[in-house]
């Protein structure tokens, strides 16, 4: 990490001398709402400035920070390198770029417009921005710390995203769990995941095609180092992460690298789902060849793979190097058959070669780990009903632009005479039926992305740690008809309820005031829960009235209308 002592610091601060700001690694002085520098703090790369949310929310934030060079010409698929150290005061009110992706449902809006109908714009076309490696930072205003500090890693198939989806805003979550919320972008698809051999340099970093896990593991070095100017205690570090974030949580774990990196994790609807290198070189040259096609530089597979063996290495690498990312995003869109990039990969330095079996052996990140799944995880996975049923026919009736559409129109409190047959195509009705209804569909899907992907983890950290591991599932579903039975718990509808963020995003149709007292009493038992552990390591508290028993127990939440409906299992 670059790094600086705090006379050095005042340099960069020019004439706002490091008293303003306070300096990185110490924690900020009190300031007073309005005063010019409240938010001004400095890091190791130079100063910044937020938003004074003093007298609104009593949270301050920063947004768009970056934690490391823009990733492209010759450092696109490389691991990242340490910001570039500024000038002056750096504004850190709006959110970054979000990182280059095919868009697709929980991708952004093209040119990073905020959330909306415009999202489906995106929509199979390429979206978001090479240059992404930014963070953002929520903490309370009236600082108390140094205070725990939540890292959160966003899901999306480790191909789509953004920190901006204001699902992930964290700052009901910082002003609930007195924490400081972090949550970042990282590369993404084939930028962020690419084990090409014409890459390689002999570096093992550079070789290791995991530079999303790079990015993810330089942005936990620059909190480390810089977290405590924004309240926050480097020493108490939580990384959480859904779904892919999930995923790239369990990779930090078992990656020899992240040691030291943080204290505390909370993995949840992913598992140990880590690639091979077969199958990651076998991705990266399938996509070559489609590259080369595309560009015009050969017609089919043999010539081709003629034009590539004609090069050295050297010249593939400047050749892919120079392809504009949108250019690229468009041949992985054309080539669905190829499938996602492989990720993350077990290259032996970054990953290890046999993930599952570094855990069973202990060779791991031993910290507390909070894991948690929906119940119906599958239903928001209804296109691959088609394949597993064999039938060839997605189990939504309408494509994702209209759906979409209908979600984002859809009034809670005034639901209209939409029905399941409105959104569930007919092989799957009614929902009940065997083998191949709705529910059956959507149960096969969780259980086999979903729950085994986890058990085998969290059972092998149980058999080591005990006493430090715990487990929930999130069943609520009170969603207004029809989307209690289309939906149900779906996959990442628990996370509005951690982040405490019921506002206009993708679940929009769930939130009606009739659901409201219970939805907001598990929302902050949820957020009591994930303080707790963020600050002791271990998730009980009194607001739960329920106490949590180690893994393999396991933590029901839910909720009627409106109260808790909490249990252990």
């Amino acid at each position: 990490m670059f790094s600086t002592s705090c006379a050095t610091q005042g340099i960069f601060a020019l004439t706002l001398a490091a008293s303003l700001a306070g300096c990185a690694g110490h924690s900020a002085p009190a300031r007073q709402a309005g005063d010019p520098s409240s938010t001004q703090r400095v890091t190791s790369a130079g100063v910044v400035n937020g938003l004074d949310r003093t007298t609104t929310t009593g949270v301050h934030a920063w947004l768009g920070i970056p934690y490391a060079q823009p990733p492209v010409g010759a450092l696109r698929w490389m691991p990242p390198v340490d910001p570039a150290p500024w000038i002056g005061v750096r504004a850190a009110q709006q959110f970054g770029h979000s990182c280059a992706q095919g868009g697709m449902y929980f991708s952004p809006a093209p040119n990073d417009a905020p959330y909306g109908l415009a999202v489906r714009e995106g929509f199979g076309k390429p979206v978001g921005n090479e240059d992404c490696l930014t963070m953002n930072i929520w903490s309370p205003a009236a600082e108390s710390g140094p205070l725990p500090v939540i890292f959160f890693i966003h899901g999306g198939s480790n191909v789509s995203g953004y920190s901006a989806d204001p699902v992930y805003d964290g700052q009901a979550l910082a002003k609930q769990a007195n924490a400081v919320v972090v949550t970042i972008n990282y590369r993404l698809g084939i930028l962020g995941w690419l084990d090409l051999p014409q890459l390689k340099t002999g570096n093992a970093l550079a070789d290791s095609g995991n530079f999303a896990l790079l990015d993810q593991q330089q942005a936990l070095k620059f909190v480390k180092n810089n977290i405590a100017a924004f309240g926050g205690d480097p020493n108490n570090i939580t990384v959480m992460g859904e779904s892919a974030g999930a995923v790239n949580v369990w990779a930090l774990l078992v990656s020899p690298l992240s040691a030291g990196l943080f204290e505390k994790a909370v993995p949840l609807s992913g598992g140990l789902l880590n690639s091979s290198r077969n199958d990651a070189q076998a991705y990266s040259k399938a996509l070559l060849t489609a590259i080369v096609i595309a560009d015009g530089k050969a017609k089919d597979e043999t010539s081709a793979r003629a034009w590539l063996a004609s090069r050295s290495n050297a010249q593939v690498a400047a050749y892919v190097r120079g392809i504009p990312a949108d250019k690229l995003l468009e041949v992985m869109i054309a080539n669905p058959q190829l499938g996602s990039a492989s990720s993350p990969i077990e290259d032996g330095n970054v990953v290890p070669v046999n993930s599952v079996a570094a855990l069973a052996a202990g060779q791991y990140q031993k910290v507390p780990v909070l894991a948690g799944n929906t119940k119906d995880e599958g239903t928001l996975f209804a296109a691959l009903f088609g394949k597993l049923s064999g039938s060839g026919i997605s189990g939504y009736k309408l494509g994702d632009y209209d759906r979409f559409g209908l979600q984002f129109n859809f009034d809670p409190d005034a639901p209209g005479g939409l029905t399941e047959t409105d959104l569930i195509s007919a092989p799957y009705l009614p929902v009940t039926a065997l083998p191949h209804g709705w529910n059956a569909m959507a149960a096969r899907v969780t259980d086999a992305i979903f729950l085994r992907a986890a058990t085998t983890p969290l059972t092998a950290l149980s058999a080591q740690q005990p006493d430090k591991v715990w487990y929930y599932r999130f069943d609520w579903n009170q969603a207004p008809a029809p989307f209690n039975t289309v939906y149900g718990a779906t996959h990442a509808l628990d996370l509005p309820f951690i982040f405490g963020n019921f506002g206009p995003n993708t679940f929009s149709f769930a939130y009606s005031n009739a659901n409201k007292a219970g939805r907001e009493a598990l929302s902050n038992a949820m957020a009591a829960s994930l303080a707790a552990f963020a600050k002791t390591g271990n998730p009980n508290t009194p607001t739960l009235g329920a106490k949590w028993e180690n893994y393999p127990g396991k933590m029901v939440l839910d909720a009627s209308p409106t109260e808790l409906r909490i249990r252990t299992q």
